[in-house]
């Protein structure tokens, strides 16, 4: 029987956001309750087990699991030292291994690491040994650092975005790890561009992003090829190697794995001009909501995204919409504790006067005073509407000024599809404006019916205007943050006991 150990830990933080991340922003999974949770959810434990589930004689060792409920931002150290010690501590004790599988993201950063991934991929190899296969998977928003590609064997990124492969990327992963068991040797050619990147050329179905995938994917299809992909890097995780990366990994057949990796680059940097999102100012977008007086408007404020690690208590576009006295209903997502708080102090029904926005990040966003109904209040505990998850908004409540309904939670959870409007009883599809916080969504959750949708240029931790966020950290000259910046592709090569530049 081969012996194959299973862990995850999955983070995206924004550097921007001030409010800090902590362990207790994580679902803990230990042991077996991380394939008890794994089977019943598509992602990408879940897709690997539906592989190695049926692979024969193998024993699957279930090790530790921690996720972060949303994304949010940098993780207090005291709180990574405690997650990083939780998840090598059984490492020691699982006994001879022929292979692991690591779920992780890529975009993790702590006060007191800038590469999370990187160090526990660093320390699970110190422990388990250099012979022993690890293959990770990971979220094309990862930074991709050469620590993490010295100790793992093969990395195997998602595909598509808005991300829909998530399990299936777990299926990938499961296949690259049983054909490294059964013989292959993995040898990754990795190629650093200078760009970060937002916009609807990255939706893989339809914009030019697509034509780097469909040739990653035609390598993995090939004889030889593992793995392959793009990593656009989280431009709001400001870190020494972010940036956007190519990967190739193919079985020995280094020839293949640089000429795919290099062609694959030169086709993405030939579009990266045409891969930043046009944003439409405040005052212009509430003005264009104004006139149109049939269908729903989304306002997309990527700007305070919290799947992309936003404080998620923005108020900058209900101000705005109130301020210009707009007339039709408006449906507003937010997070602030205090305010749930004293609705729920009051209880359904109550009148309240009280402040919306800027619990987290003051310094963006001015306190909105309003009086609001209490129409209703839940504990926040629901299931994602994409892929089935559990998310946890903490005491929830339904706030309603006027023409404005507001869902304010104590913590902030994903935003890209509408199961919170939806878990607190309110149908988008009834309201005149929504405010949708993420900065893509699969088609049917919103572009498909709305009567427009409006990219907003507001203030936030996440915002598409990038140069607005003040990078420090990352490397120089960085497009777009930089004016006249080239490109010379250069080949990475990492293969295990064999790393050259």
């Amino acid at each position: 029987m081969r012996r194959i150990l299973i862990a995850e830990c999955k983070q995206e933080v924004s550097s921007f956001n001030p409010a800090p991340s902590s362990y207790d922003d994580f679902l803990i999974l230990p042991d077996r309750q991380l394939f008890d949770y794994h089977r019943k959810v598509r992602d990408e434990v879940g897709g690997a087990l539906s592989i190695l589930d049926h692979a024969p004689d193998l024993e699957l060792i279930p090790s530790y699991g921690a996720r972060a409920i949303t994304s949010g931002g940098t993780l207090a150290a005291e709180s990574w030292d405690r997650l990083a010690a939780e998840f090598l501590e059984p490492l020691p004790q699982t006994g001879k291994l022929d292979g692991v599988y690591f779920s992780l993201h890529g975009a993790m950063s702590a006060a007191n690491e800038s590469d999370p991934e990187g160090y526990l991929l660093q320390e699970a190899r110190r422990i388990l040994g250099e012979h022993v296969p690890i293959v990770v998977s990971l979220d094309l928003h990862g930074i991709l650092t050469d620590r993490m590609l010295q100790h793992a064997d093969a990395v195997v990124v998602y595909h598509t975005y808005p991300h829909v492969d998530f399990f299936e990327t777990g299926i990938r992963a499961a296949n690259v790890l049983l054909r490294t068991l059964d013989g292959a040797r993995p040898v990754t050619a990795r190629v650093k561009i200078p760009a970060l990147v937002r916009g609807d050329e990255l939706i893989t179905e339809s914009g030019l992003i697509g034509e780097c995938i469909r040739a990653a994917q035609a390598v993995e299809n090939s004889p030889t090829g593992l793995s392959a992909g793009m990593l656009i890097g989280n431009p709001f995780t400001d870190v020494p190697e972010l940036g956007t990366t190519c990967l190739v990994v193919t079985d020995s057949n280094r020839e293949q794995a640089e000429q795919a990796a290099l062609a694959i680059s030169h086709t993405f940097w030939s579009h990266h001009e045409k891969m930043q999102v046009p944003l439409t100012s405040l005052d212009d977008a509430v003005h264009r909501a104004s006139k149109i007086d049939s269908g729903t408007v989304v306002m997309m404020d990527a700007a305070d995204a919290t799947s992309s690690g936003a404080s998620g208590d923005s108020n900058a576009v209900l101000a705005a919409l109130l301020a210009d006295g707009y007339t039709g209903r408006i449906l507003a997502p937010i997070v602030d504790p205090a305010a749930v708080a004293r609705a729920f102090e009051a209880g359904v029904g109550a009148m309240i006067r009280t402040t919306l926005g800027g619990a987290l990040d003051p310094k963006r966003f001015t306190p909105l005073e309003l009086d609001v109904r209490v129409r209703l209040l839940s504990d926040g505990d629901f299931q994602s509407e994409s892929f089935g998850q559990h998310w946890i908004a903490g005491c929830t409540a339904v706030l309603e000024a006027g023409n404005a309904t507001i869902v304010a939670s104590t913590r902030p959870v994903s935003l890209y599809d509408r199961s919170f409007f939806q878990a607190q009883g309110q149908d988008p599809r009834r309201f005149a404006v929504v405010v949708v916080k993420s900065p893509h969504c699969e088609p049917h959750m919103f572009a498909d019916w709305c009567a427009a949708l409006i990219n907003v240029d507001a203030p936030g931790s996440t915002s598409a205007n990038l140069k607005s966020l003040g990078h420090t950290v990352c490397r120089r000259p960085m497009f777009p943050l930089d004016d006249d910046v080239q490109f010379t592709p250069r080949v990475d090569w990492f293969e295990r006991d064999l790393i050259t530049d």
